[in-house]
Parts: C-alpha cells; structure tokens; sequence
C-alpha cells in the first residue's frame, strides 16, 4: 500500500479543518454503549515493520490462488494470460486516477483511450457502432433487451435456458418494473444448443453463444428466424471466442453484448468488470451509455469528443434511453491494450489454443470410467460432464491436490473450463485425480 506521511502538525491541521479537538473527538457521535463495546484488549501488540511483513506473507500463503493451482472454474470468469504491457499501461497515473471525461480540453488522451476501445471491438465483433462500455456483461445483456423492446414497441422477450444464470437474473430485475414479460425458450438436451425459433410477439431473441453450458450457437440462423418475425437478434458471445469464429456482425446480429473481463482484465473475485455493448448503425440513437467520436479543432487538428450521450442526466428524461451514469474506462483501456498486443493473428492464436486444450480435456475425462460429455453440440472452451459421483466432492480431492476444479452442476454434472493458459500436464493431472 501507500505510505502517506503525517506529521504532528498535519494531524492538527486536519482535525482544525473538521473541528474536532482529537482524533477520538471524530468517534463522539457513537453511542456511548458501542464505543464502550469496542474492547481491543485481545489484540495482540503491534509488530515492528519486519515482523508484520513476514505475518502478512505466511497469512496471504494460505490463499489458493490461480497462480498456485491450475483452474478449470470458468462460468463467466476467466483465467486468461494478460500480457505485462496491460499493467504498464493501466497503471500509469494519468489514466489510473482519470474519471469521467467530461471537458475534452483537458482529456483528451482518455478519450482517445476510449474511441480506440470502441474502434477495436467494432473490428472484432464486426458491428457497426460500440459504446464506451458498461459495468458489466450482465447489465449490458439487460439494456440491449430493453433497447430492444423500445425499438420494437413489443412488450416480450424469448430468453434461453442455456443463458447464464446471473445474467438471467439482472435481466429479470430489469425487465420487472417495466412490465416486460419473459418467456423460456428451452436448449435441447442433447446438444445443449438452443432450436431455432421466434414468434411475432416478441422483441427480441437472446441467444448466448458459447451458451452457460460451453456449446456454439448457430447466430445467423437464429437472426433470421427473429427477423422473419420482426422481433431483434441480441447476442451475447464470449470475445475471445471472436478470435476463430465469425463475427456476429457478419452474421445479421442486431444488438450485441459481452463480458470483457478476459479481454486482460484480472478476475478479481468475481469484479469489478467490463461490459461490451454493439449495435447496428441505425440504431444508434437509442443506444445506452455513451460514444466517443473523433473531430477536428479550429487549427485543423485531431481532437476526440464525447460524441453522444443518451442518459438521463444529459438530455430530457422522457427522450433519454438508460439511466447509466458512468463507464468501466480503465477496464476498456485494459482491453484495448490487450487487443492491440495480440493483434489479429494473436486473437486467433489465444482462441484456437483454447479449443484445442479443451476438446483434448474433454477427451480425456470421457474416457475416465463413469464419466462423459453431457452435450454433443460443438464447444469452445468450456464443456458440461457428467461424473459418476458428487462434483463438490471431486473438488474437494482435487483441491487437496493442487487443483481448482470446475463448477458443480445438479444432477453429479460438472462445467469445466480450459482457456490458454493450462498446459498438457496440468490437464493430465486433472484426468489423473479424477481417474
């Protein structure tokens, strides 16, 4: 941490400056029965600067961590190599204490940060417009179904039972104050994708593609049958996934959303994270969030702008399209270095080395006694297996064995996730445990 040096006569200032004669002085508006409750007798005495540092690394030694066990828990998380030029340039002061944006006078390299990020996803996802981002794929997933319905005027929307269910349920969140209604559409049991079906009706189509259970998802053909019934095609894909697969763009997709946090951005138990948010041209004025353009100043030179903004607090609040206030911009300018390292060929070589490692794992465990694939639909990185016994126990044996298992389903299933990052032998030594 910061070491932020306070003398004497700095304290003093301070509390002048608050009013209070002494530091316990800030704690005087406590009931006297809660600060008389507050007994640090038990604490032992402070440790010298060498003693605490040594304690502070035998206590964070206990952690499990992926850099000291190989993970296969994905499910929205991803353990994905973030090359070092990330840190380098997320962590600079000028972008690192930067906020909101809102004088380009004074922002400018924060804005191009931004327009960068929104210029590099368009290229990957092969959509016409992107946001500056959002807090997160989950919330991004709700405003593209809510933008949906404003388009349409229609009040349904067709979710797949094979969407994530944390997406699902800020979705439903959402969509409920709004008197928008929900109907399931059901992902066939035996290849784990979603048939293809729309109806007159509905707003929108969500489709999830790898879906919650690993599997690929046909986007073009589930575009058409949406447009065939006027209704929207909202797609939510895994960006890495982008590296070999074709673009949703290219495949007719209306709106798109997506989880960025592999995009170089660490796990971090579960957050903060990156949402992507892409539209079609012409739907750009009803787009949430907000747009970064690019323009020219009086003396002919390059100059980046907030182009739009359709919130609430800009504009008039019958007319304004979301009430989100801010964006992840440090996690987009993490993105954007991650995807101007990797470069296109490096996108397909990350992507590619994830199914690899994938279909080999897969192949392995299927042919461990009581064990098998649940779905036979082809998959990325992830993939549901069926075990023989309890999952949560299997992870518990492979814990104490160095290992982070995959995520337990009902019914003794288990979603397990392989990215770039596992080698040959840390996957046979997952086979192995579980032999």
């Amino acid at each position: 941490m910061s070491y932020i040096p306070n003398t004497d006569a700095d304290r003093a200032k301070m509390l002048a400056a608050v009013g209070a004669s002494s530091i316990s002085a800030l704690f005087d508006h406590l009931p006297q029965e809660v600060r008389d409750a507050a007994d640090f007798s038990a604490l032992p005495d402070a440790l010298d600067d060498i003693s605490l540092r040594r304690r502070l690394l035998e206590v964070s030694g206990k952690s499990v961590t992926m850099d000291s066990h190989p993970c296969f828990l994905g499910a929205g998380i991803y353990d994905h190599f973030i090359p070092p030029t990330v840190g380098f340039v997320t962590g600079r002061t000028e972008f690192y204490t930067a906020y909101t944006p809102y004088q380009p006078e004074v922002s400018q390299g924060v804005l191009q940060s931004i327009y960068e990020f929104q210029s590099l996803i368009c290229q990957l996802t092969g959509m016409d417009i992107c946001n500056a981002s959002m807090y997160d794929g989950a919330t991004a997933l709700a405003e593209g179904v809510i933008m949906a319905a404003d388009l349409t005027k229609r009040r349904k929307v067709l979710l797949p039972s094979s969407l994530h269910p944390a997406f699902r349920q800020v979705v439903e969140t959402y969509l409920d104050p709004l008197g928008i209604t929900i109907e399931t559409l059901a992902h066939d049991p035996a290849t784990g994708q979603l048939p293809v079906m729309a109806d007159s009706e509905a707003a929108c189509v969500v489709v999830q593609s790898p879906n919650f259970f690993g599997t690929i998802e046909d986007l073009k053909a589930h575009a058409d049958a949406a447009h065939a019934h006027g209704a929207l095609l909202v797609a939510s894909v895994d960006p890495i996934s982008l590296g070999i697969l074709e673009t949703p763009g290219a495949c007719g997709v209306d709106i798109l959303v997506a989880e960025g946090q592999g995009l170089g951005c660490f796990p971090a138990f579960g957050g903060p994270l990156l949402g992507i948010f892409c539209c079609k041209k012409e739907y750009i004025r009803r787009i949430p969030g907000r747009i970064v353009g690019v323009t020219k100043d009086t003396d002919g030179n390059r100059g980046f702008v907030m182009t739009l903004r359709t919130r609430e607090q800009d504009i008039r609040r019958d007319t304004a399209t979301s009430n989100i206030c801010t964006n992840q911009a440090l996690f987009a300018l993490a993105a954007t270095v991650y995807l101007a390292s990797f470069g296109k060929q490096g996108m397909k070589e990350v992507a590619t080395l994830c199914v690899q490692k994938a279909h080999y794992a897969a192949e392995q465990l299927a042919s461990l006694p009581g064990f098998s694939l649940v779905f036979s639909g082809a998959f990325f990185k992830e993939f549901v297996i069926q075990c023989p016994s309890d999952p949560v126990a299997l992870n518990k044996k492979l814990l104490a064995a160095g290992i982070l298992g995959g995520l337990p389903l009902p019914g003794n299933q288990m979603l397990v996730c392989v990215t770039e990052q596992r080698s040959k032998s840390e996957i046979d030594q997952l086979v192995e445990c579980l032999r």
